[in-house]
């Protein structure tokens, strides 16, 4: 049998990290600078976590978590995402207590039964911000703001933000009878999980991509008509901070998200084509004030936004502008070390790591017995120098540098190599 990866999951390849890493530092550096810290959590979960916090009725719960009895007996999942087993961990460890708003970020895997399709697999990495413990609305276009700053960085050039406020417990059940009662009289018109919806969840139909409901749902009623007073008030502050940042952002009165936990705040940042059409969703996030009374903790307000490495990545890889988003490559070693005989191997490897320690870049091939095959390897990635490293220099402690360019040759102090070849690389760059 020829083994290959399962339905769904990938290998990240070396030439894929080019990419990955880009992703990973510029999320890194923008929650730096933003005072985040990180977190991780574990794959494992009860299911309950996902199936409270999440939402019985959405698709992630419904269709796409990977659960399984353990041997003892309890129902666990896979990690579909992230925000629920953030504010698990929020809650057990007592977060609370400390100064708030307590800011975290994380990038790991998840985990989906989904249809896999370009961009989408069943096992992905997923990013995020999440701020917990404060309601201020300067909170929510951070968060907005730090979202849009990492598809600025990583290249994403016809970005803009969708905007919506989905209310909250005071207002939005008002909303959804007056929802109800306009798709009750369409129903025939639903796809038939939309007809589902219509019981569970009516929010949920505005967030169906099917045609048919993309018909009907253009006519339906808006939420930010129906604001309570407090909810109207905070949309409001949000987009005057959007404004006062002049972020490209536009009002989206149909955007709900597929999560059961959003209130008020929800946000998508969308790339479009160069005639200005949304291609597709880059980071989604929002507000979710309710959630932690949920599973079982206090009053905590919160809001946070999640993207999809994978889908981030075969975008950026697509591009004709590579350059734009590949990581700066390490430094390039312009210092061979090479050796013969097994004294000179252990002695060498002890030396390349005082390089290492001294960080200067240095290349070898241990794996390697011949001198001629070291050469031509040190040739071939366009080393200046080479540290030859034999039987003879190992027993009286010195080593033969050879110059690659002149081929003239000299021998130098064990103890004294670092420190010249350091002074070398130095003038190099000068």
């Amino acid at each position: 049998m020829k083994y290959q990866t399962l339905s769904g999951v990938h290998d990240i390849l070396p030439e894929d990290f080019v990419y990955f890493n880009k992703v990973q530092k510029t999320v890194e550096s923008v929650a730096k600078y933003h005072g985040f810290s990180r977190i991780e959590t574990p794959v494992l979960e009860f299911a309950e976590v996902f199936s409270k916090g999440t939402g019985s009725g959405t698709d992630i719960v419904e269709k796409e978590m990977y659960t399984f009895r353990t041997k003892g007996g309890d129902l666990v999942a896979l990690r579909p995402e992230y925000t629920p087993v953030i504010m698990r961990s929020y809650i057990e460890h007592g977060m609370h207590n400390q100064p708030q708003p307590i800011k975290l970020w994380y990038l790991g895997p998840c985990f989906r039964h989904e249809r896999p399709q370009a961009g989408r697999y069943r096992q992905f990495n997923q990013f995020g911000f999440e701020v917990l413990g404060e309601q201020n609305a300067s909170l929510d276009s951070q968060i907005i703001q730090m979202s849009y700053d990492v598809m600025k960085e990583l290249g994403f050039k016809n970005i803009s933000i969708e905007v919506n406020s989905i209310g909250d417990s005071e207002c939005r059940p008002y909303f959804k009878k007056i929802l109800i009662s306009y798709f009750k009289s369409r129903r025939a018109a639903l796809c038939p999980d939309c007809q589902r919806r219509l019981k569970e969840n009516p929010l949920r139909i505005l967030d169906c991509k099917e045609e048919k409901c993309q018909r009907v749902k253009a006519g339906a009623p808006q939420i930010i008509d129906h604001l309570c007073e407090n909810c109207h008030a905070h949309f409001k502050d949000v987009l005057e901070f959007l404004d006062e940042l002049e972020l490209p952002y536009t009002l989206n009165p149909y955007l709900v998200r597929g999560l059961d936990y959003y209130t008020k705040t929800v946000f998508e940042i969308i790339e479009n084509s160069e005639d200005g059409k949304a291609q597709g969703t880059l980071m989604g996030g929002g507000r979710y004030d309710g959630l932690s009374k949920i599973l079982g903790g206090r009053d905590t307000p919160a809001c946070g936004v999640a993207g999809g490495m994978e889908r981030i990545i075969n975008l950026l890889g697509s591009r004709e502008d590579k350059a734009v988003v590949k990581s700066k490559k390490p430094e390039e070693a312009k210092i061979f070390l090479a050796q013969l005989g097994q004294m000179a191997k252990r002695k060498g490897m002890k030396l390349f790591e005082e390089f290492r320690a001294a960080k200067i870049p240095v290349a070898e091939s241990f794996s390697k017995d011949s001198l001629k095959a070291q050469l031509r390897s040190a040739d071939k990635m366009g080393a200046k120098w080479v540290l030859i490293f034999g039987q003879k220099e190992a027993l009286e402690d010195f080593i033969t540098l050879r110059d690659m360019e002149t081929g003239t040759q000299k021998e130098i102090k064990l103890d004294k190599v670092v420190e010249e070849m350091k002074e070398k690389i130095k003038s190099l760059k000068n």
